[in-house]
């Protein structure tokens, strides 16, 4: 009995981003984020003066650690509250799949600066980031860090799922 409360627990603990169930193949997961466009800041379009601009410079290529919350290593649904918090005075709930029960679905056609922006990189596990305008937006990449990408990415493309705006 106790070995299966550890194995459980081991499980739980390399869950990935969504931190809801682990991924059948999680290194089909990974190779294919791994392909994901970097885009450069220069084509954001983002004003210098922007919040988005200034807090992805401040994180841009700080490693993803699974269960991360600071620039030692940080996941995706730590970096959306973190970004959050910082740019807006909002508190967001810790894990991907609580922080897809708030605001309102919207359509990407009308995507706002801001918005998350949720994918399905399996059955079973979730990604999230924030909607940055122009098809981009910024996130903890399990293979890159912190960066910037393209919804035109083949990848995010086919992944995509749903965007919410919570502000």
């Amino acid at each position: 009995m106790i070995q299966k409360i550890i194995f459980s627990s081991l499980i739980l603990t390399l869950i990935g981003c969504s931190s809801t169930t682990p991924p059948i193949k999680q290194a089909t997961t990974q190779q294919a984020v791994s392909s994901s466009q970097t885009i450069k800041i220069k084509e954001l379009n983002l004003p210098q003066s922007d919040g988005y601009h200034d807090y992805f410079q401040e994180w841009k290529g700080v490693p993803y650690r699974y269960g991360g919350t600071n620039k030692k290593g940080v996941d995706c649904s730590a970096f959306t509250q973190d970004a959050f918090r910082t740019l807006h005075q909002q508190s967001l709930p810790r894990t991907t799949e609580h922080q897809l029960s708030l605001g309102v679905r919207i359509n990407l056609d009308n995507a706002k600066k801001g918005d998350l922006i949720f994918f399905k990189t399996s059955t079973k596990v979730r990604h999230v980031g924030i909607y940055v305008g122009s098809r981009q937006f910024m996130h903890a990449s399990t293979s890159k860090g912190v960066i910037i990408s393209s919804l035109d990415n083949p990848y995010w493309k086919n992944t995509y799922w749903q965007i919410r705006r919570v502000l």
